[in-house]
């Protein structure tokens, strides 16, 4: 019987693969990510959000558990509209922390190599 859900896989964080590297420096340029409260306001406003399945929530979440497989996909997702400047209530500003991880994304993507 299908009941329309399924069990989730596991979300702990494999500290072997965990790269802290990209959250370190967008907190360096960025420090009021770190009074981010989760509250939901700007993906609730996001024009990207509205049009695709981008989820400031869920690219914040990548962010800070070092998934930066799949963060390049979802920061590219983002209009860069501002929008979510507009509502937040500790001033977060979420268009230059989009901006700093794919500036980070790249230097260490480059280091890599």
């Amino acid at each position: 019987m299908d009941f329309g859900f399924a069990p989730i896989e596991t979300r702990s964080i494999d500290i072997d693969i965990f790269d802290s590297r990209i959250l370190k420096y967008v907190i360096k340029y960025e420090p009021s990510l770190l009074v981010c409260l989760s509250c939901g306001g700007c993906t609730a406003t996001c024009s990207a959000g509205n049009l695709t399945d981008f989820n400031v929530r869920r690219m914040q979440l990548m962010l800070r558990r070092g998934e930066t497989e799949n963060l390049q996909t979802e920061i590219n997702k983002c209009m860069l509209c501002g929008k979510c400047l507009l509502v937040c209530p500790r001033g977060v500003n979420l268009r230059n922390v989009v901006m700093l991880i794919k500036k980070a994304l790249v230097i260490y993507k480059n280091q890599e190599k």
